[in-house]
């Protein structure tokens, strides 16, 4: 269950309660009983699981993360690289189809 700042907008009180995600948001303020209160958007955090069977392991560490990073940009680079000489093939391909350089068939033509 997640914990859930409040802040009343009469008294600026401000506070946080641990409610269930569908629970409805609190409308009066515990210190003045004015209805002003509203729910703060909070950061957030990352989900954790404790307990057994959830190792600190699991969980990327920054080192890892550039080196993955690193990884994937080297092999981007060599998936480019192998575009470009599939290109090329083709060309030779199309040229050894056709017999060769289509100009110089129309020049002694």
């Amino acid at each position: 269950m997640p914990t859930y700042g409040y802040k009343c907008d009469h008294c600026e009180h401000e506070f946080e309660l641990f409610q269930s995600i569908t629970a409805s948001p609190r409308r009066t303020c515990p210190e003045c009983k004015k209805r002003k209160l509203r729910r703060l958007i909070g950061m957030g955090a990352g989900i954790l699981f404790k307990g057994t069977g959830f190792y600190e392991t699991d969980y990327r560490s920054e080192s890892y993360k550039k080196a993955a990073e690193k990884d994937k940009k080297s092999t981007e680079k060599k998936s480019d690289d192998k575009k470009k000489g599939a290109s090329s093939d083709k060309k030779e391909a199309n040229s050894k189809k056709t017999g060769g350089d289509s100009s110089a068939e129309k020049k002694s033509a």
